[in-house]
This record gives C-alpha cells, sequence and structure tokens, in this order.
C-alpha cells in the first residue's frame, strides 16, 4: 500500500477515536481504541513493538514503539495538552532505531485531533 494512502488511514482511525472519546484521557486508552480502528480498517500493525537500541554496535536499551503499521510507519501517540519539539525529537530517533520511512506522531490531549507526519 503507498505510504501516502496508509498514512490517510490511520490517522481517520486516530479522528475516529478523538471524536468519540474527545481529550482527558490517559494514553493507554488512546492507544486501544486506535488498535480497534486499525484492526476495524483492515490495516496490519503491531502494537507496542519492541527494538534494542544500539550505541557504536553494542546494545544500550531497548524501545517500544505504540504502534508499526504495515512494517512502515511508526506510530507514536500523546495525550498532552500540546505537543513540542522534544516529542518530535524522540519519534524521528524511533525511525532511525526501526528503520521505517515514516512516522506519525499523534496527540489526543488537545480539543483537537493533533498530528505530525515525519
Amino acid at each position: 500500500m503507498e505510504l501516502d494512502q496508509l498514512t490517510y488511514q490511520i490517522i481517520g482511525c486516530a479522528m475516529r477515536v478523538h471524536n468519540e472519546l474527545g481529550a482527558g484521557f490517559q494514553e493507554i486508552i488512546y492507544q486501544r481504541s486506535l488498535a480497534i480502528e486499525l484492526e476495524k480498517e483492515g490495516l496490519p500493525f503491531e502494537r507496542e513493538k519492541e527494538q534494542t537500541i544500539f550505541y557504536k554496535g553494542s546494545p544500550v536499551g531497548t524501545r517500544r514503539a505504540d504502534f508499526v503499521v504495515d512494517s512502515k510507519i511508526i506510530v507514536e501517540l500523546k495525550a498532552l495538552s500540546t505537543i513540542d519539539d522534544l516529542h518530535l525529537v524522540q519519534a524521528k530517533n524511533y525511525l532511525t532505531a526501526y528503520a521505517v520511512p515514516v512516522g506519525l506522531l499523534i496527540n489526543f490531549g488537545g480539543l483537537s485531533l493533533q498530528y505530525k507526519k515525519i
């Protein structure tokens, strides 16, 4: 599936979750709800996929992405009043660690859904 189309579908799923729940819940509630929407949309995904982080060839820890959709897009969720540059940098680092071309940073914490394509 084309990356733009896949990104569009993921954002649509997130919008349905935000329209139903609004703001004010913990991130895990949105994560579980988005999993339901992605499944209904028929999108292949892995939730909380763990990846080893390396420094100069040595493993130094692990990180879990909220979602990896179709092995092509990292989806990182937040439930904050606003997202800032630190969250964008964090999401960019995940793209490198997971070796995927596109990331989505989605924030459910505002009155309107916020998302950034990376």
